[in-house]
């Protein structure tokens, strides 16, 4: 049974650093746009 917990919370842990990498990257390309968007409107005056 503490075998079955153990894989089960491993488990756990992998999906949470996949999801917190993932979120990671949303952020980065949001920035990423908005950075884009500010260099074209500053070009533009």
């Amino acid at each position: 049974m503490a075998r079955i917990i153990t894989v089960l919370f491993g488990l756990t842990l992998l999906a949470a650093c996949e999801t917190v990498e993932g979120a990671g990257q949303d952020i980065s390309s949001a920035g990423n746009a908005i950075s884009q968007e500010s260099r074209e409107v500053q070009g533009g005056y």
